[in-house]
């Protein structure tokens, strides 16, 4: 069983940073390594569907990024410590949701992505921006 636990949520004033990590869980990450499995943030607010954040392939290092996040946040991983990282700057009040990170069993795809391409999911960690 694969296991993702996020941390690093918070309040933060609209404008500032935060840094969200997510760590995968045991000595090895489902069948394969962890640098294989395409990993990603999606966030959630009780109005509003998961929606896809960011994503990183796994086979190479291309990144998604949803427009409504472009150029204020940068996903990041680091295989050797099985860990996922999301740097979100200029923080906006409309950026305030629980944020998950996920695993796919893909490592990468040539078609839009989606949550359904996710199978593991960390609890969350709620990120508030305050006005």
């Amino acid at each position: 069983q694969v296991q993702l636990v996020e941390s690093g949520g918070g309040l933060v004033q609209a404008g500032g940073s935060l840094r969200l990590s997510c760590a995968a869980s045991g000595r090895t990450f489902g069948s394969r390594p962890y640098s294989t499995y395409a990993m990603g943030w999606f966030r959630q607010t009780p109005t509003k569907e998961r929606e896809i954040v960011t994503i990183i392939a796994g086979s190479n290092p291309s990144t998604y990024y949803s427009d409504s996040v472009k150029g204020r946040f940068t996903i990041s991983r680091d295989n050797t410590k099985m860990m996922l990282y999301l740097q979100m700057d200029s923080l906006k009040p409309e950026d305030t949701a629980v944020y998950y990170c996920a695993a796919s069993d893909f490592s990468h795809k040539n078609t839009p992505w989606s949550a359904h391409d996710f199978d593991s999911w960390g609890q969350g960690t709620q990120v508030t921006v305050s006005s």
